[in-house]
């Protein structure tokens, strides 16, 4: 790293290959050490949502120890919980670009951990929609957090795949939490009153053992070196060079090129607003598409899916997780198996054919289900094929607008998109889908699946026009840091809307 000259900013300017060096690294335990220490976070936000919406019908039973209703679990509480994620995301998004991926990513985690053990503890309605509000701000913080770390720290070569793959695990814990509520539902095993209460108590547990393997996560370098902390920076790439030779036994590849770097504490957040809303305002039609499709479909089924089996099915609240675990098998089945396709086939084919061919397949499911074709055993499996596609496009969107925007708006432009697209469709999904499907009207919940189906169609024809080919690029020849010595003024050069 060579010293340039002195920057107006007093951290000076910088000749770095940081994010070269990041890219030609060859897979690895150190990365499986990040992969490990962030993505396992989400498998607790799976298992703890997906575990809310299956105990929804014995918290409204008497004895439960709460007084709330069904509609309540997944209304007002889905609601809250996706409208403290939203808040969330946008207060330690902006922390993140600051103060650093490390240090938000641990505190984040601290938040939802200490939210969901008080969550156990409820005895009141207010209390439990407190702190699903709580729990909620904190999840939202690590999206922003964990997303920007993870693409800045994962080689281009296999970003695609490892972050749909990582936000794909949240269906892992969705799998443990269906699996999960059926032992706690079960009032041979814990009271009407304890079981519930546990589910979240052990999630509590399994976010400590994920917080001390987190600690072993590093700082992203990316943004050490744009902060003026350049020689740690080149400290950390310098040992996870020396990990890698001493596991392969080779020399490393060369890396590609240099690139400077104004180094700046910070940034305004007038700039951060014109440089993705003015510069880059294709890309941010296109992440907010994505993200409003994907948000309504999945919090509005994620929290009612329970809610359409019993009514129409007059399946026992007790049993709805074997339902739950197949169609959250078939969630992460879909970036697991399509991953590698959006780093080869590329970007835009595969968002946009997701999006698109998942809409269509539940305009198909909402037709048999109109029809009476469907039973709960068949509608489980149309959703499941349904959701194959709709994962990996969803965890798409999270990859999209982590890495079409520049370096210093990246933690902020994630939780933006994730905020108001969640608001869009995470708030008002779970409300509509409560109240249609509680009518326990067929025609009610058909039009449910058929706005889903059609937001997921419309955000898969913005990507097609709009998709960004990301795919083995690195990150600063997507988007150019602000910072760049030799990029444009504000970034709005011609390569800057690529």
């Amino acid at each position: 790293m060579a010293v340039a000259d002195a920057g107006a900013t007093g951290t000076g300017a910088v000749t770095t290959a940081v994010p070269a060096r990041l890219d030609r690294l060859p897979w690895s335990r150190w990365h499986w050490t990040i992969v490990i220490g962030l993505g396992t976070v989400w498998i607790l936000d799976g298992l703890e949502v997906t575990v809310v919406g299956n105990i929804a019908g014995r918290l409204s039973e008497s004895g439960s120890g709460l007084p709330i209703s069904a509609a309540q679990v997944t209304g007002t509480a889905a609601a809250l919980y996706v409208a403290g994620a939203c808040a969330g995301a946008l207060f330690f998004g902006r922390l993140t670009d600051v103060f650093g991926r490390r240090k938000l990513f641990m505190v984040t985690l601290a938040v939802y951990l200490a939210a969901t053990a008080m969550t156990a503890f409820s005895f009141s309605t207010w209390w439990f929609f407190l702190f699903r509000f709580l729990t909620g701000f904190g999840i939202g913080g690590e999206y922003a957090a964990i997303n920007s770390a993870i693409d800045e720290l994962i080689p281009s070569k296999y970003r695609g795949r490892v972050d749909l793959i990582i936000n794909g695990s949240f269906w892992l814990g969705a799998i443990a939490g269906s699996l999960l509520s059926i032992v706690a539902l079960d009032t041979d095993l814990f009271a009407m009153n304890i079981g519930w209460r546990l589910t979240f108590l052990l999630g509590v547990v399994l976010g400590l053992v994920i917080l001390l393997v987190r600690r072993n996560v590093p700082e992203s370098p990316r943004w050490l070196f744009i902060h003026g902390r350049g020689e740690e920076a080149e400290g950390l790439v310098d040992e996870a060079e020396r990990q890698i030779r001493e596991e392969t036994g080779r020399d490393l590849p060369p890396h590609g090129r240099e690139i400077t770097i104004h180094q700046r504490k910070s940034i305004g957040f007038l700039e951060i607003a014109r440089t993705v809303f003015s510069t880059y305002r294709r890309r941010a039609v296109l992440g907010l598409s994505l993200f409003v499709g994907q948000a309504f479909l999945y919090n509005a089924i994620t929290f009612g899916f329970g809610a359409i089996l019993t009514t129409f099915f007059d399946v026992p609240t007790g049993k709805t997780g074997y339902y739950f675990a197949v169609i959250a098998a078939g969630n992460f089945l879909g970036p697991l198996l399509l991953g590698k396709f959006f780093d080869t086939v590329g970007r835009r084919i595969m968002i946009s054919s997701t999006y698109i061919l998942s809409g269509i397949l539940l305009f198909g499911t909402a037709w048999l289900f109109d029809q009476g074709s469907l039973d709960a055993t068949t509608l489980t499996a149309c959703w499941c094929v349904v959701l194959f596609f709709a994962s990996a496009g969803a965890s798409s969107a999270y990859l999209t607008v982590s890495e079409i925007f520049p370096m210093e708006t990246r933690a902020m432009a994630i939780a933006f998109f994730y905020a108001i697209g969640t608001a869009a469709g995470g708030i008002s999904g779970p409300l509509i889908f409560a109240e249609l499907t509680e009518t326990g009207v067929v025609g009610d919940t058909v039009l449910a699946f058929q706005i889903g189906a059609a937001l997921m169609c419309a955000a898969g024809l913005v990507a097609a026009a709009l998709a960004v080919k990301a795919e083995g690029r690195s990150l600063e020849d997507i988007a150019a840091p602000l910072s760049t010595a030799d990029a444009p003024e504000k970034g709005a050069g011609a390569g800057a809307r690529a």
